[in-house]
């Protein structure tokens, strides 16, 4: 099932920055927010974008949690 678009906060299943860093999840751990818009998965930390995905590699590689974002917020959630 295709995630819907909205905004996550996800979270590496790899438990130590080293094993996120090997499998190329370093600029997410421990968690970062996560915004779905039509297929892409988009990463920030305080507004900033780092990485981008396909939304279905973030549904299987990361632990997401839907979160409300109140309009005109930058993140933070991370």
């Amino acid at each position: 099932m295709a995630m819907r678009d909205g905004t996550y906060l996800a979270r590496c299943k790899e438990r130590s920055p080293l094993s996120a860093a090997m499998n190329g999840h370093g600029p997410v751990y421990p968690q970062a927010r996560c915004t779905v818009v039509k297929g892409q998965a988009i990463f920030d930390r305080d507004g900033r974008e780092f990485w981008r995905c396909n939304a279905a590699y973030a549904e299987v590689h990361f632990e997401l949690e839907r979160i409300e974002v109140s309009r005109g917020s930058t993140g933070g959630a991370a």
